[in-house]
């Protein structure tokens, strides 16, 4: 049976559903693994969402609390609001209670990815605060940590991402993740599929 890795996010502007699916593209790198794509419902109205500018959704469907029982990896995205995860994805996580309760989520991998305005908007604030609600579902956290070698390391670029997980800077808007930053988050969907098949296989 195939190991399953849900990629769970929130994108307002589509900066961190495109790390999304590059996190998909290195799950689905490795053999015997299947990824999907989420998104956690808007909490926003579409008038409010037209006045900020945002983008129509894409077609990945949105996925509901009891659906995370079914995955055997998972990896959540979001951007940063403050130096923390954006309320949608606070708001889908806190309907979480059920699973909670029945410790549906225990023991399942999880990584974090994330998408700042700037350099100094958080991205490790982001992640590190994420991880509280790993840790109460007894969720265990794979960073990608040091992995990703020399792209860790790179300074002559500006790079999202870190130890904790993939990232990028969004700017204004107009800024899309780079190659670097794309190559990163594909090397998470790998990192976290091999955890998900290795501890599926052993249970």
């Amino acid at each position: 049976m195939a190991t399953k890795v849900y990629i769970v996010y929130y994108s307002m502007y589509g900066h961190v559903e495109r790390l999304a699916q590059e996190i998909k593209k290195g799950a689905e790198s490795v053999e015997g693994v299947e990824a999907k794509l989420w998104q956690v419902p808007e909490t926003l109205s579409a008038e409010i969402l037209a006045k900020m500018g945002a983008p129509p959704k894409t077609d990945a469907p949105v996925i509901t609390p009891s659906e995370l029982a079914n995955a055997d990896g998972l990896v959540f995205g979001f951007p940063t609001r403050f130096g923390m995860m954006a309320a949608q994805f606070k708001a889908f996580l806190d309907a979480t209670g059920g699973l909670w309760r029945t410790q549906a989520l225990a023991g399942k991998p999880a990584g974090i990815f994330y998408s700042t305005g700037s350099q100094g908007g958080g991205q490790e604030t982001t992640a590190l605060t994420a991880i509280t609600q790993l840790v109460h579902h007894g969720m265990i956290f794979v960073p990608i940590g040091y992995t990703f070698g020399a792209g860790m390391f790179e300074m002559e670029q500006v790079k999202g991402g870190s130890p904790y997980g993939a990232g990028t800077f969004a700017g204004d808007g107009s800024r899309q993740p780079t190659d670097l930053e794309l190559g990163q988050a594909f090397h998470q969907g790998k990192c976290i599929a091999a955890v998900a098949k290795k501890l599926k296989a052993t249970a």
